[in-house]
């Protein structure tokens, strides 16, 4: 089990005014010490609970393009601590055109080590005294789009962990796509991190293997519709039974021009 480092002292809330979700005027009185604790102690938290990637959205910066980025989640959050584990490349080597139960059990034992870690991480947010929300690594809410609560792909782009390749994935500069994201919703005013440059460059080997062919020379190329077909289909193969590929994975195990 991860020991605690020492406590966070809590602030005193208003007890008058504080609701789940402060205002921006409440939150604009945490100072720049508190800010720069809280989230070192985060990024050793996730560190020690296995994350190979920590990094903090500006959520106020993505509502702005995005009305809705919140609508299945309750509460008012201004920003989103995103971390990443990585898939084992022993398991993910194995897939061919279709994903293996070796594949499927890596797959959902990284997202609960993932959800377990985004627990600890808002509980340790609010022990400081500010709303935090652990957003399930892998749930869907929606099929029409597919959707989960939030985008942990977009967090994790706003919260410089890598750029969207081809395969509409977040692709780490060191990793490619073989990585898992969590997010938590806090509205403690972390400083936050911005988007990598970074592109897939000359490399298209996600789009001569995926087996839906979704996959375009862009991101916005991505036919959604065609992969969740196929993701449908997988989900009747023997051992498998969710919609999981990995195809796509396994030809991403770098990026093109990576970034910094």
């Amino acid at each position: 089990m991860f020991r605690f480092q020492q406590e966070i002292g809590p602030r005193t809330p208003n007890t008058e005014h504080r609701t789940h979700g402060s205002t921006e005027n409440e939150m604009g009185t945490m100072n720049s010490d508190d800010r720069t604790e809280i989230r070192s102690q985060l990024r050793t938290m996730a560190r020690e609970l296995g994350a190979k990637a920590f990094g903090v959205a500006d959520l106020d910066l993505l509502k702005k393009d995005t009305p809705d980025l919140l609508a299945l989640v309750p509460g008012e959050f201004c920003r989103a601590v995103v971390i990443g584990m990585r898939l084992q490349d022993s398991v993910v080597e194995g897939i061919v055109d279709r994903p293996t139960p070796l594949y499927f059990h890596n797959y959902r034992q990284t997202n609960y080590r993932l959800d377990r870690a985004a627990i600890e991480l808002a509980d340790m947010i609010q022990n400081a005294g500010y709303a935090a929300l652990a957003v399930p690594a892998s749930q869907i809410v929606a099929r029409d789009p597919m959707r989960g609560h939030v985008s942990h792909r977009r967090l994790g782009y706003a919260a410089g962990l890598g750029f969207i390749g081809r395969n509409c994935l977040l692709v780490s500069p060191k990793y490619g796509a073989r990585m898992r994201y969590v997010s938590v919703l806090t509205d403690a005013r972390l400083e936050p991190d911005g988007p990598i440059d970074g592109t897939c460059g000359s490399c298209r080997r996600c789009i001569d293997v995926c087996p839906a062919g979704a996959i375009g020379e862009t991101s916005d190329e991505f036919d959604l519709d065609k992969c969740y077909r196929k993701l449908s289909e997988f989900t009747r193969l023997s051992f498998i039974g969710q919609h999981v590929c990995g195809v796509c994975v396994r030809a991403c195990s770098g990026g093109g021009n990576r970034g910094t």
